[in-house]
């Protein structure tokens, strides 16, 4: 029998679908695999697939944490009523603060992940300082979605020998949480708003999520997603930090990413140009010509 996760040095009873909002208890959810019965204590976390909805939930003693796995799907939020709305794409969270109610309405069938957090294992991971969690809706965090899909894979293999490296991941996730969906980070990004740019912070987000999707299609409304901004308000912002707008900015990232991996002469250049977003070698070579006055082959050449 597996053990119960440990605050300190008292045993902490394990977080159960008692401590949730109710949402997955509702007939419209269909669970594939939950971590009950596993002894965790600091999160309780559930892997299903739900049908579009409306219903209101009274407030849950723990924090949620929503990623969609697929989409795009509309979703409205609120409180007493739904006064927000977002198209989320795959990969978008759903952020819901402990200790406060919630209407929701789902446009769309929807396979999700449901991390529900311990309040004690948020503030634990902020050095003492109190957190408060935002509402979110429609946010990108490519950290943060690995660290939610590594629980989710980590239900399908348990083994109790395995508590250390859940405690690890637990951690992470409570401090990504912390550092970057608190009420405070919020409050930052508001004033660098309302000095007319991107904060430091957001950009990171965005720079972060076109990393993580190089070799994708990223559209403009996740980007601004990731930002917290509208797509007018990002694509006006961004374009004042870098100089450049967003899609040209994406494009020199695949072209520095071809660069550094054209350096590695095993790789055959159509795969080097399928890594980094372009569709084909023709491709990469039409834009390395343009920006650089070079070819990939040139360019290998004289590495």
């Amino acid at each position: 029998m597996s053990r119960p996760m440990r605050t300190g040095h008292h045993p902490v009873r394990e977080l159960s679908l008692q401590d949730t909002t109710g949402m997955l208890r509702q007939p419209w959810v269909r669970p594939d695999r939950t971590s009950a019965g596993l002894g965790w204590s600091d999160l309780y976390v559930s892997t299903q697939r739900e049908q579009p909805y409306r219903a209101e939930f009274d407030p849950a003693p723990s924090h949620l944490l929503i990623l969609h796995r697929d989409g795009p799907v509309r979703v409205r939020r609120g409180h007493l009523g739904l006064t927000s709305s977002c198209t989320v794409a795959p990969g978008g969270f759903f952020v819901h603060p402990a200790g406060k109610d919630l209407t929701v309405e789902l446009g769309g069938p929807l396979d999700t992940v449901h991390v529900y957090l311990r309040d004690e294992a948020l503030q634990a991971a902020h050095d003492g300082a109190p957190v408060e969690l935002t509402e979110q809706l429609g946010v990108v965090d490519p950290l943060l979605r690995q660290l939610v899909l590594t629980l989710d894979e980590t239900i399908r293999t348990w083994e109790p020998a395995g508590r250390t490296y859940l405690d690890q991941v637990v951690t992470l996730l409570a401090g990504q949480l912390a550092r970057r969906h608190s009420v405070r980070r919020g409050r930052d990004e508001a004033a660098a708003r309302r000095q007319g740019g991107l904060g430091d912070r957001q950009f990171a987000r965005v720079r972060a999520l076109l990393a993580d999707r190089l070799a994708e299609p990223v559209p403009l409304a996740q980007m601004a997603a990731a930002a917290g901004l509208s797509v007018s308000q990002f694509s006006r912002q961004f374009k004042a930090r870098t100089g450049v707008a967003p899609h040209q900015y994406l494009l020199n990232l695949r072209v520095e990413a071809a660069c550094r991996l054209l350096r590695d002469p095993t790789l055959p250049i159509a795969t080097v140009a399928l890594r980094c977003g372009f569709s084909h070698q023709e491709h990469l070579t039409r834009v390395m010509r343009a920006r650089l006055q070079t070819t990939p082959a040139a360019l290998r050449r004289g590495s």
